[in-house]
């Protein structure tokens, strides 16, 4: 069989200020058919994944556009169509295919397309016609769309966060559509909104117990699959929303049942799912009292200033409370100031540079921290482990490290980066030459996606809550398209929003 595949995403925070262009998607490296060879431990890892899955297996992969962007306001419109057309374009050139499978993010919106994904798929359908099976991967924080799953056969979302099942997703995708186009199961697909914002983590219970249940069902009694799409908080979009489907072969009342029934379970768990993070002075103290009992590293995650959310990357709440409290022996990062990286670069290694970090980008960003500070490390095309199988990148970085001046504790060392991505993995600080087992606390601009490799280093992992750009108050996001029923900012909002595919 020939499969055709194409990979386009980016997760839109429709509130944040700045448009998502062109630059953006360059940052991971825009490729047209030769991702998988030439940036396979980048962006082509996943399309390399992917091909090899499909040639173990005797099948060909022609393959297309490779493009994502760190989470940002709404793509420039001219960019998507360009990065979309250029998919269109290939597809055109390829046919005949067999089938067709495309990674996507789900939460994509540009200039004039509050459903970028429902775009592309209905155009793809379009080239293709009825019968060539069309499958899509969505990260689970995506906003499920009526025109995605009739353009689509079969769509599936993340189960984990953080995301570390992408390949797994990928595997199970490739097999409906691998069944579909051999003509052995009929995909059909039932959908039930659940109206719940939030952020649930699926590495403590129940959410992780829920998951489990969601597998239970897949593989037998004709269910191919069964996704929670929990979707994006902060996309104003019309189908913003927590949803449940469900994929059978051929059994449209079996898919209809199950997703209304699960749906129904999750709905009941809402109140035990949503801790949120504390306020900011609470998790210091909690942290403060792990170290006088365990020991260290803490891990603290900076929710508000994640840049995969959207946010800028540069707040210094944090920084400058670790200031007023005197802490020290903490690692933060990382902070996207491209002056304050151009500046101790150009100072070089051992310089003492008086250095002004964060606070740049807005008022959700704080105020500027003015902080003398020993440059000890610099690091030209810096990059970290992504949670798959690719590296994520940091562009130009910087280790700085307070000196004990003007109110400021020695050992605050801070990892400030020219390319805007949140933390994931210990080796964005120790690829450096930072340690982190001899540190207080590490602080994370991320939300939770570090918590996979960070969490096997640390005596405790918290949530701390600051002014930052995504703050988690659900009840309280200002939406202007997306209906506010919704718990939880309604009690009870009206439920059973039902459709099939």
């Amino acid at each position: 069989m020939k499969f055709f595949f194409a990979m386009l995403g980016t997760e839109t925070n429709t509130f944040a200020g700045a448009p998502t262009g062109r630059r953006a998607f360059e940052e991971y490296g825009i490729y047209r058919g030769d991702a998988s060879e030439r940036a396979s431990h980048g962006i082509g890892a996943f399309p390399l994944f992917v091909r090899r899955m499909l040639e173990a297996d005797g099948h060909a992969m022609v393959e297309s556009l490779c493009a994502a962007a760190q989470p940002g306001g709404p793509t420039v419109r001219a960019v998507y169509e360009e990065l979309r057309d250029v998919i269109l374009d290939d597809l055109r050139a390829a046919m005949p295919v067999d089938a067709v499978l495309l990674a996507l993010h789900g939460a994509m919106v540009a200039d004039g397309y509050d459903d970028c994904e429902g775009d592309l798929l209905t155009r793809i359908r379009e080239i293709v016609g009825p019968e060539v099976p069309v499958g899509a991967e969505l990260d689970l924080h995506c906003h499920v769309t009526a025109r995605m799953h009739s353009a689509a056969d079969v769509i599936i979302a993340f189960k984990e966060y953080p995301h570390i099942d992408g390949e797994a997703r990928a595997r199970e995708l490739y097999s409906i559509l691998r069944e579909c186009a051999a003509g052995r199961v009929r995909p059909v697909t039932a959908v039930f909104g659940v109206p719940m914002v939030g952020l649930w983590h699926t590495t403590r219970e129940p959410m992780r117990g829920f998951v489990t249940r969601m597998q239970s069902f897949e593989g037998r009694d004709g269910v191919l699959s069964v996704s929670l799409g929990h979707g994006f908080p902060w996309g104003d979009v019309p189908d913003a929303s927590a949803t449940l489907w469900v994929v059978t072969d051929d059994d449209l009342p079996r898919a209809q049942a199950l997703a209304e029934q699960l749906a129904q379970e999750f709905w009941e768990l809402r109140d035990s799912i949503s801790s949120g993070p504390s306020p900011l002075d609470a998790t210091l103290d909690q942290a403060l009292a792990t170290l006088r009992d365990s020991g260290g590293p803490v891990v603290i995650g900076d929710v508000a200033d994640n840049p995969g959310g959207g946010a800028p990357g540069d707040a210094t709440f944090i920084l400058q409370r670790l200031i007023e409290r005197g802490i020290p022996d903490a690692v933060l990062g990382a902070f996207w100031d491209l002056g304050a990286v151009y500046i101790c670069r150009d100072a070089g290694v051992g310089a003492r540079v008086a250095l002004r970090v964060g606070g740049k980008v807005g008022p959700r960003s704080g105020t500027p921290v003015d902080m003398n500070v020993r440059v000890r490390a610099v690091v030209d095309d810096h990059d970290q482990a992504g949670l798959g199988s690719g590296r994520l990148p940091f562009g130009t970085c910087v280790w700085v490290e307070s000196i004990a001046e003007n109110g400021v504790p020695a050992g605050l060392h801070l990892l400030i980066a020219s390319v805007r991505c949140q933390v994931v993995a210990p080796d964005a600080f120790t690829g450096l030459g930072l340690t982190l087992a001899d540190k207080k606390l590490v602080v994370v601009k991320s939300t939770q996606h570090f918590h996979a490799l960070f969490a096997p280093i640390a005596k405790a992992v918290l949530y701390a809550s600051t002014p930052g750009a995504i703050t988690p108050d659900f009840g309280a996001i200002p939406y202007r398209k997306r209906s506010l029923n919704y718990w939880p900012r309604v009690a009870q909002p009206e439920i059973g929003n039902r459709r099939s595919c």
